[in-house]
């Protein structure tokens, strides 16, 4: 399809060396982009053989994107840029977020890191009437018991796409957002890997299976492509039903 032609378009995800990231940099490297990801590595051979992870064919560079001096700093290997994805995400389990260091380096990831690479590309998305979808989470929308830290900076990030989508709507700038439910990603393996406890979760999702990593990619190509050319300052619940 045409509209979901990404040909001479350069894309960067943030967090694309695995899970929901990295198949988001497929599904836009898949239809043409030049796709490029940050992720937390040395180099793209430590993450060969892990699952969740295909950095082939991908341009990748080492960025930690809780420190703000990387992430304003860092050179990059394009001059222009289309679409910037933010995909990073930590989560910290045993109530280590009820502990202000851990809270201070979810949140720092989550949401604080979100809006140092915004602030980092938004020249070279001006120039091209690019456009930003930040990964959230459907844990923005209900209470998520043990993951305070988590919980407020995935709702946070709802917020900052409100308040940029409307900011940055007058530079030619698109900031929309995505929030998946339960994903089969290596981060939720807490959850996936214990089968009942999985069974459990999988009675609360109407359309009665985990999403994957391609489901997350087809809204993000949506909400890149000229489909989406009137959409701005929205989340997208991407969950099968599970917030219904």
């Amino acid at each position: 399809m045409r509209w979901l032609d990404f040909e001479n378009k350069t894309v960067l995800v943030v967090g694309g060396s695995s899970g929901i990231g990295n198949g988001i940099a497929h599904g836009f490297a898949d239809r043409g982009a030049d796709v490029h990801v940050w992720g937390t590595r040395a180099s793209a051979a430590d993450y060969d053989g892990e699952e969740g992870s295909d950095l082939s064919g991908l341009s990748y560079t080492r960025v930690d994107v809780s420190n703000d001096t990387e992430v304003a700093e860092t050179p990059v290997g394009f001059d222009t840029l289309d679409v910037l994805v933010l995909s990073q995400g930590a989560v910290l389990y045993r109530r280590q977020e009820f502990a202000i260091e851990g809270f201070r380096k979810v949140v720092d990831v989550n949401l604080n890191s979100v809006m140092a690479c915004c602030a980092r590309f938004h020249e070279m998305l001006k120039a091209v009437g690019g456009s930003v979808t930040v990964v959230s989470s459907v844990a923005a929308f209900a209470a998520t018991v043990g993951n305070p830290a988590y919980n407020a900076s995935k709702t946070g990030t709802l917020g900052l796409v409100r308040t940029l989508g409307q900011a940055w709507a007058r530079d030619g700038i698109r900031v929309n957002g995505l929030a998946p439910g339960l994903v089969d990603t290596k981060m939720t393996k807490i959850t996936t890997a214990d089968p009942e406890r999985l069974a459990e979760r999988l009675k609360g999702i109407p359309a009665g299976r985990l999403g994957t990593p391609g489901d997350m990619a087809g809204v993000a190509l949506f909400l890149a492509s000229p489909m989406a050319a009137y959409v701005t300052g929205q989340t997208i619940a991407v969950d099968g039903g599970r917030t219904l």
